[in-house]
């Protein structure tokens, strides 16, 4: 609906200044501003809202504000009427102003309106297993059927006792300290967890550490706590490692908290014990927390071991992540989990908070926490796809080759996970904007990848590939990029 609004009070401006779409892309051209003629277009179909700088330059250039742009506060002009009465509209909460979720973002959005509209697309955009033929282990399934009428009700806010019970095993097993059941809790998936934690973390202003390129969600979710993201690079020639001089230098009084990726999301890259030891290292002498993502700790390649860095840190205070729906195929069920472990002395009335928000949620999906033990329990079916003859070892080895091979594209082998983060040549390709070279690969190649800049990456020079898809789209779509790039000049 708010694009909708807006795209009728984008017209009407124009139409009131005379302006057409080309009057708009050259003056934008002349102040060095990014703005295609699909994005115009996009704007006044009411497809999607353009940026915060793209959306400042538009109020100039149509002599209003950014509110009244916005319809917070319309000229009579341009107030949107119905039958002369004045409609009153309603816009999304400022917090959502600086969040960024391009994973899901615009460029999807130009694809489901090009799957609309009867055409194919290629879709190695999204670390969805199922739509790729990858099907939930038939044991799994089949407890879950058979637990389904005595999952009707609440459980404890934090989880069924089974499977906090399961998840408790799964972390001393993985030496991860200091862990009770009251330490387990079970959300919706991890997005809810994070968000939780953020929510009973931050007030405004505080800092949390967030990798460079990051997950998005994590951004996302320390902006709408009112915190502030700080996002430290993550070396592309140290096999995507985190920086540890850049961590050093963008710790101020304000740091809580790192978040660390691990397995990451969207690099691949696993981190040794070595790189998790100077984290912790940063981390007691700052006395900051510790969050991991860890969801894709059983998607590891080529023999290498995933460690969890709370069991390197018993005196500070960690959150640990992960979950069923990568290694067990299920993302639509819905089922994470995070662990407090180390010193939970210091986070006593953190916890409370967490409590809090935990009761006010009442519960994750009972029926899928209802096979966590299950899932952890018995012969590991992923275990099968991460070694050489497995369907996700065969495709990264594929991928990685195939990337390589073509002129002006580098890339690091990934350790871990199904996604890859190639790196373009901006000079040869001519690049300034990687979400319009994602758009001109999808509107002339019918591929579906996200911009490095979905991850909060700074450059326009890189973009994520995930290799979930069969064998057959793998090539198919690896064939047409390398046909794509041999003429490929951004405009």
């Amino acid at each position: 609906m708010r694009r909708f609004i807006f795209s009728l009070q984008l017209e009407a401006l124009m139409r009131s200044k005379g302006l057409k779409q080309a009057d708009l892309i050259r003056a934008a051209e002349k102040k060095g501003i990014k703005l295609s003629k699909s994005q115009m277009s996009q704007y006044l179909a009411g497809k999607t809202m353009p940026r915060d700088n793209i959306l400042e330059f538009l109020a100039e250039e149509l002599g209003v504000t950014k509110k009244e742009l916005l319809l917070m506060k319309a000229p009579e002009s341009a107030v949107i009427k119905n039958g002369g009465t004045e409609m009153r509209t309603f816009k999304k909460s400022t917090k959502l102003d600086n969040v960024l979720y391009d994973v899901r973002g615009p460029v999807v959005e130009e694809a489901a309106r090009m799957e609309a509209a009867g055409m194919n697309i290629l879709k190695l955009n999204i670390g969805n297993p199922a739509p790729f033929g990858f099907r939930t282990p038939d044991e799994v399934v089949y407890d879950m059927s058979r637990q389904l009428t005595d999952c009707e009700g609440y459980s404890d806010s934090k989880g069924l006792f089974a499977a906090r019970k399961a998840i408790m095993q799964y972390a001393q097993n993985k030496n991860i300290p200091n862990v009770t059941i009251d330490d387990i809790y079970t959300g919706n998936g991890v997005s809810e967890l994070i968000q939780m934690c953020m929510s009973a973390l931050l007030d405004s202003g505080e800092e949390v550490l967030v990798p460079s390129p990051d997950y998005p969600l994590w951004t996302a979710c320390v902006t709408l706590a009112g915190g502030t993201p700080v996002h430290y690079v993550c070396d592309e020639e140290s096999d995507w490692y985190p920086d540890m001089e850049d961590i050093r230098r963008k710790i101020t009084p304000n740091t809580k908290a790192i978040v660390i990726i691990n397995p990451n999301n969207p690099t691949g890259a696993l981190y040794p014990k070595e790189v998790l030891q100077q984290i912790v290292d940063v981390a007691r002498e700052h006395q900051l927390m510790i969050f991991s993502d860890e969801i894709y700790d059983r998607l590891v390649f080529d023999g290498e071991e995933h460690v969890s860095i709370a069991s390197m840190a018993p005196d500070l205070f960690c959150v640990t992540y992960s979950g069923l729906s990568k290694s067990h195929m299920i993302a639509g069920y819905r089922i994470g989990w995070m662990v407090i472990s180390g010193n939970k002395r210091i986070g006593k009335d953190y916890i409370e908070g967490l409590n809090m928000l935990s009761n006010m949620r009442l519960c994750s999906n009972v029926p899928a926490q209802s096979i966590v033990q299950t899932a952890l329990g018995g012969h590991q079916s992923v275990k099968d796809y991460v070694v050489p003859g497995g369907r996700i070892y065969e495709q990264r080895e594929y991928v990685y080759k195939a990337l390589n091979d073509i002129p002006g594209v580098s890339v690091v082998k990934p350790k871990a996970a199904f996604y890859i983060f190639p790196k373009l040549d901006i000079k040869k390709f001519n690049i300034t904007n990687d979400e319009k070279f994602v758009l001109d690969l999808l509107k002339e190649k019918k591929i579906l990848m996200i911009h490095g800049g979905g991850f909060n990456w700074s450059k326009p020079d890189h973009f994520r590939v995930v290799y979930l898809p069969q064998m057959p789209v793998l090539q198919k779509s690896m064939e047409e990029l390398k046909d794509f790039l041999s003429y490929y000049q951004q405009e």
